[in-house]
């Protein structure tokens, strides 16, 4: 269970309108992050709020071999929230997570961020 669990807020993002309120976009995006070496996507889940008509943001959940990743847009405040965790159970997936969570946070283009990073399972001398 020792794994490193990246969180962030982003605020005033600076994306394209679309990015925010698309779940499509969103899934494209998610997906494309997940690609990245030492992250391996087992299934998803995305729902958009609004309508086709009239979009109100998108959230999603990719889930990972090595944990998920999360992410929650809210449009009307340019605000997006990310959750992104990964065991480091057989091999030391943190610099994927990290590649991952930047990767995303570029896309988004937020004026401000606020992110944490908690290690989880207590024992990481062979982090």
């Amino acid at each position: 269970m020792n794994g490193l669990h990246l969180i962030a807020e982003l605020h005033d993002c600076r994306c394209e309108p679309y990015l925010l309120h698309s779940v499509e976009a969103l899934r494209d995006l998610c997906l494309t992050v997940c690609a990245v070496p030492g992250l391996t996507p087992v299934g998803q889940v995305f729902h958009q709020f609004g309508s086709a008509t009239e979009p109100a943001g998108a959230t999603g959940a990719v889930i990972l071999a090595e944990s998920h990743l999360a992410v929650h847009t809210w449009p009307e405040l340019s605000a997006v929230t990310l959750d992104l965790y990964v065991c480091n159970f057989s091999q030391d997936n943190s610099a994927a997570a990290r590649a991952a969570c930047q990767r995303l946070i570029a896309a988004f283009a937020p004026e401000r961020i606020e992110q944490r990073e908690v290690m989880r399972g207590g024992v990481y001398g062979a982090l």
